[in-house]
């Protein structure tokens, strides 16, 4: 009997989740987050989770499920072949959390940037991409921190390839690919932290912009 009215209780407390999520006339919103590694986009997505009560997808636990049950013989190293792969899945599952009303959260590296092109303006007025790069300066002057938080949302199982050199090609990848695109580029040259809570707020205000009966766009957090 116990064990009935427990899961019922979690059973309410996530659908009541759900309801605040697009409660309050609130836009359903798709954050989708994407940059080289280690530049935090686990740690935004939790922090994001936190504070305004998103859940949040990780494309690194989709690929593993996929190749841990045989569904790929693609491994964790094959970057490009990941992307084609991955991407069609993550963009089908974007699209039906909007059909179904539903704020997420999406990170992870496997997101191409020609992204746009896959959704028509009906899914496109409703997705946001916030792409995190460091810069050269920062990986010099920081790579010791950067190495030692990779682990601070998620424990990685071996980060010992690593180098200063192969964050920064990593990264510079990323800047190349999103710096001149039209989302949300955020390239990280000093203050870590500073920046991430800059990024959480500005999603706020994103999140929290409605629309009124005469189509005039309010931003705000609801209480």
């Amino acid at each position: 009997m116990f064990g009935k009215k427990l899961y019922f209780y979690i059973f309410v407390m996530s659908f009541k989740m759900v309801l605040r999520s697009t409660s309050d006339n609130q836009q359903i919103m798709i954050i989708l987050i994407t940059g080289a590694s280690h530049t935090g986009k686990t740690l935004l997505s939790q922090r994001l989770l936190e504070k305004y009560g998103f859940p949040y997808l990780s494309i690194d636990h989709l690929k593993m499920g996929l190749i841990r049950s045989g569904y790929t013989s693609l491994t964790p190293e094959d970057d490009e072949q990941l992307t084609t792969y991955l991407w069609p899945i993550v963009r089908e599952m974007v699209k039906t959390a909007i059909e179904n009303g539903q704020h997420l959260i999406v990170e992870g590296c496997y997101i191409p940037s020609d992204w746009r092109k896959d959704f028509s303006e009906e899914y496109l007025e409703k997705i946001r991409l916030i792409c995190l790069a460091m810069a050269d300066e920062y990986i010099d002057a920081h790579f010791d921190k950067i190495i030692s938080y990779a682990s601070t949302i998620e424990s990685r199982l071996d980060d010992s390839c690593s180098t200063v050199d192969s964050v920064k090609k990593d990264n510079a990848e990323f800047i190349r690919q999103f710096a001149g695109s039209d989302d949300e580029f955020v390239l990280i040259e000093d203050d870590y932290e500073m920046v991430i809570d800059g990024i959480v707020e500005k999603c706020g205000e994103m999140i929290n912009c409605k629309l009124n009966k005469d189509d005039v766009t309010i931003c705000g957090r609801s209480n």
